[in-house]
C-alpha cells in the first residue's frame, strides 16, 4: 500500500534503495487544454489505456509558480515567470534527506548551466534551480536518461521536455511523438517493470480561469477518477509512494489513491 503520511514539511522515512520499492518517473508538458492535449495520438491511447485523472486542474497561472507548486507544496506568491532564489524546501531536499535516490533530467542543458543555457531550454521550467539559488547536482541534461534508465535508475525521475518538445513553441504533434519515444524507453526499462509509476501532466491549460489539465498515471489497465485533483495532489501522491513526508500544500491534498494500484 502506499506509505503513510508522514507529516507536513520536515518528516520523512529513509527507505533508501531497498529492492522492490516503486520508481516514480514524472514528465512535465506545456500550456494545453485537455482537448488539445488528447489531440496527440500517442497521448490519447496513454489515456485509454491507463489512469486518467479527468478533473484535475493546475494551481495558477503562469508556468512558474505550477512548477514550484509540484515540487514544494507552495507557490511562495510567486505571480510571473522570473526566477527566484527560494529556502530549500522542496522535494529534491526532502529526499536527498531521507537517502532516496533522485535525478531530474533538464532537455536542452548546456555549458550555460541551469540559468544560462540557451532556447529551448527554460530556465522557469527548471524548478530545482530556485531552491537554495542554484541547481544540485541531481539536475542533469537529459540526454544522461537514457544510460541512467539501462544501468542506474534513480527512485525518482523527473523530466523536463525542451520548450518545443514540451508543446510551448511547437505544435502537440511534435511533443506527442516525443512523448512516444521517452514514455517507450521507461516501459521498456528493468526499473518500469519493478513497481514503476509514471505521471504525465501538463503545467497549466491556455490561460483560462477554469485551468484543468489533462494527467495521465501510467501504471496498470485503464482506469478513470473524477475526484477533484490538483498539483498539490500530485506532490502528495509521489511523497507518499516514495515514503516521505508532505510538503505544504500537499499535507492537505488527496492523493490520487483511485489511479494507483495498491499493494506495491
Amino acid at each position: 500500500m502506499l506509505a503513510a503520511n508522514l507529516g507536513a514539511c520536515g518528516g520523512s522515512a529513509t527507505h533508501g534503495d531497498l529492492p522492490g520499492l516503486p520508481h516514480v518517473f514524472v514528465i512535465v508538458m506545456e500550456n494545453r487544454t485537455v482537448a488539445e492535449a488528447l489531440g496527440g495520438p500517442f497521448t490519447a491511447s496513454l489515456a485509454s489505456q491507463h489512469g486518467v485523472a479527468s478533473n484535475y486542474r493546475a494551481i495558477t497561472h503562469p508556468s512558474v509558480p505550477n512548477y514550484l507548486a509540484l515540487t514544494s507544496g507552495s507557490t511562495w506568491g510567486i505571480t510571473d515567470d522570473s526566477y527566484h532564489v527560494l529556502p530549500k524546501q522542496d522535494l529534491g531536499t526532502q529526499l536527498t534527506t531521507a537517502g532516496i535516490t533522485w535525478r531530474a533530467y533538464m532537455e536542452g542543458l548546456g555549458d550555460g548551466g541551469c540559468l544560462n543555457s540557451p532556447v529551448p531550454y527554460d530556465p522557469g521550467h527548471n524548478p530545482f534551480a530556485f531552491y537554495g539559488g542554484r541547481c544540485p547536482s541531481n539536475v542533469v541534461p537529459f540526454t544522461a536518461f537514457a544510460g541512467d534508465l539501462a544501468n542506474n535508475t534513480a527512485r525518482f525521475s523527473w523530466i523536463t521536455p525542451d520548450r518545443c518538445h514540451d508543446t510551448h513553441d511547437c505544435p502537440v504533434a511534435t511533443g506527442d511523438q516525443w512523448l512516444r519515444q521517452t514514455v517507450g524507453q521507461i516501459k521498456s526499462s528493468t526499473a518500469w517493470k519493478n513497481h514503476g509509476f509514471l505521471f504525465i501532466t501538463w503545467d497549466e491549460d491556455d490561460g483560462s480561469a477554469d485551468n484543468r489539465v489533462l494527467t495521465l498515471v501510467v501504471a496498470s489497465g485503464h482506469r478513470e477518477s473524477k475526484a477533484a485533483y490538483d498539483h498539490y495532489s500530485l506532490l502528495a501522491t509521489i511523497e507518499d509512494l516514495l515514503g516521505v513526508g508532505r510538503l505544504g500544500a500537499a499535507a492537505q491534498a488527496h492523493a490520487m489513491l483511485d489511479l494507483v494500484p495498491v499493494g506495491i
